[in-house]
């Protein structure tokens, strides 16, 4: 082999990592064009949304809390579980996720909007019973409120603690006025629009929530993990781990999850901010736009 071609080997290792880690959690396509045009981009091309959204690292960790925050809502949780196959098909539930994500953070308005009517059609056929007698629909503002508190609160946290960089209070601000926007095109009813209104809706439904039959076998599920592969599988207990530590006491309380002792915490999130790192050097979020 020629020295140029060992100089090549650290170029080739870094591009085939980032590949199987993006396989691993479900990204098997390649990460769609982005709008870098202010004046067609859904979101700001320098906000804060994509900043937050473009860390795959703290997103594993903050997605995964958001899963278990959103089945804390019974009805959300119903919803999944009767129209869903998220454990027969759970990346490729996550491959999904992931393109919508994708298409309203980085993509033109042309495209967000064709996502989120996307979401929205699928929405329809989303409703039923939940255990407890009462109906739910996919597509109930209160509902979409929710779902988008659960995002919006564990995607920010997941920055916050495992981000490349400190992120502001302004720009946190921003966040979640900017997620707000989004909230409004699916229908979400008065979304918050700053982070001390995102505490106060948070707040707002916790008389709500409780962890029904299917929220248990969600649970359950997601602890278990379903990535395969020695090393992959223990990278998602950290990360899984790491994401149930982002939950309030009060929401892994009625998760059912034991609490964990301080020494084992810090550990926890030491531990997570090394393999955080990790999976940036791989798979290195772009740098943030500047515009004057």
């Amino acid at each position: 082999m020629s020295i140029a071609s060992w100089k090549e080997v650290p170029t080739r290792l870094r591009s085939r990592t980032n590949t199987q880690i993006r396989r691993s959690v479900g990204l098997t396509q390649e990460p769609p064009p982005r709008c870098s045009d202010p004046e067609h981009s859904y979101f700001p091309v320098n906000g804060a949304s994509r900043l937050v959204h473009a860390d795959l690292s703290s997103m594993l960790a903050g997605g995964i809390a958001s899963l278990f925050f959103q089945m804390l809502h019974p009805h959300a949780m119903a919803g999944v579980a009767d129209h869903s196959r998220y454990q027969q098909d759970p990346l490729g539930r996550l491959l999904q996720t992931a393109n919508f994500i994708g298409a309203t953070t980085f993509g033109s308005k042309e495209t967000a909007y064709a996502s989120i009517e996307r979401v929205r059609a699928v929405h329809v056929a989303v409703r039923g019973i939940a255990d407890d007698g009462k109906p739910y629909d996919a597509n109930d503002p209160h509902l979409l409120a929710w779902v988008h508190v659960a995002e919006t609160s564990m995607f920010l946290a997941g920055y916050q603690r495992y981000g490349k960089r400190r992120i502001s209070r302004s720009d946190a601000d921003e966040y979640v006025r900017e997620m707000a926007g989004l909230a409004c095109d699916l229908g979400a009813e008065n979304p918050p629009t700053n982070l001390d209104e995102l505490r106060v809706a948070i707040d707002r439904f916790r008389p709500e929530l409780r962890l029904s039959p299917d929220g248990i076998a969600a649970r359950d599920f997601l602890m278990d993990g379903f990535v395969k592969g020695v090393l992959p599988r223990m990278a998602y207990r950290l990360f899984m781990l790491g994401a149930l530590d982002l939950l309030e006491p009060w929401a892994r309380q009625l998760l059912g999850v034991k609490e964990s002792s301080w020494p084992r915490r810090l550990w926890v999130r030491g531990a997570t901010h090394v393999l955080s790192g990790l999976v940036r050097f791989f798979v290195p979020p772009p740098d943030r736009v500047t515009t004057p």
